[in-house]
């Protein structure tokens, strides 16, 4: 008789989470006898919140806003890329231990790789904007796969360098501080990434002239609502090669599943069909 598992996904407010569905999917699809649900604690009581679900039986969980950071203090072992990145976004619980982990960049990584089929990391040069966690964990993934520069655009220069001294152990890491300048410096890009909020449905516009960036440029928008965010409409009205958000939500769920599951579940078009909805 196979185990019952159990996971959720814990955060502050949490019910907007698409994670319940992605997992939920993942767990029919592949005949897994257990269940995956939201859960919402508060930041006060995240200590008291985190031993429920140990003495429930849970086998893990993952972690969105506001706890990601707060959770480095709870686990008992932490892995590489978290460290780095500064968040834990996944937690998997063996014999009463927290091991956590950040799969953000995994996410990243695979969710180009699978809609671009070919795209080269090693050697080129991307621009990121944005130096919040998405940042943090994106670049780190991208000197995982031998970048060779990555230029920060950030209107706050000290949180850029900040990040750039905190990650950049390989890859050749620029700061570029004037917001109104961004433009320029996207001659020779390989890959475009916009790392922060603005674009997202209810948030501020991204505004950026994308006439610098080469024919041959990918672009990559992690926001996904809207889906076709206004930097991708701009890129495909030059002919530019884009990859949407979703799949960097779909694919960081991967290897959380695998933790728990003992499985590295496939990202499908009904799968991305569905969470695009």
């Amino acid at each position: 008789m196979s185990k019952f598992t159990k996971a959720a996904v814990i955060g502050h407010p949490v019910k907007h989470s698409k994670s319940p569905m992605i997992h939920q999917y993942w767990i029919e699809k592949y005949g897994f006898e257990g269940s995956y649900e939201a859960i919402d604690i508060a930041p006060e009581t995240l200590d008291d919140g985190i031993k429920k679900l140990v003495d429930d039986g849970y086998k893990g969980f993952n972690v969105t806003i506001p706890h990601k950071e707060s959770l480095m203090a709870i686990c008992d072992e932490i892995s590489h890329n978290a460290n780095v990145i500064g968040a834990v976004n996944t937690v998997t619980i063996e014999d009463g231990k927290l091991h956590g982990q950040n799969t953000d960049g995994f996410g990243f990584i695979h969710n180009i790789l699978q809609n671009t089929g070919n795209f080269e990391f090693k050697g080129k040069r991307a621009a990121i904007l944005g130096a919040g966690g998405a940042t943090r964990a994106i670049a780190s993934a991208l000197i995982g796969e031998e970048i060779e520069q990555i230029v920060l655009l950030n209107r706050t220069k000290e949180r850029a360098e900040k990040l750039a001294e905190d990650i950049a152990f390989v890859s050749d890491i620029i700061v570029v501080e004037d917001w109104e300048k961004r433009s320029a410096v996207l001659e020779g890009i390989d890959l475009l990434v916009n790392a922060t909020s603005l674009g997202m449905d209810g948030q501020h516009p991204l505004e950026i002239d994308l006439g610098a960036l080469p024919e041959t440029a990918l672009v990559n928008d992690i926001v996904y609502s809207p889906l076709q965010t206004q930097l991708l409409k701009d890129a495909q009205a030059r002919d530019l090669h884009t990859v949407t958000g979703i799949g960097m939500l779909l694919h960081q769920a991967r290897p959380a599943f695998k933790s728990w599951f003992g499985l590295l579940p496939d990202v499908t078009d009904e799968l991305t069909t569905m969470v695009s909805a």
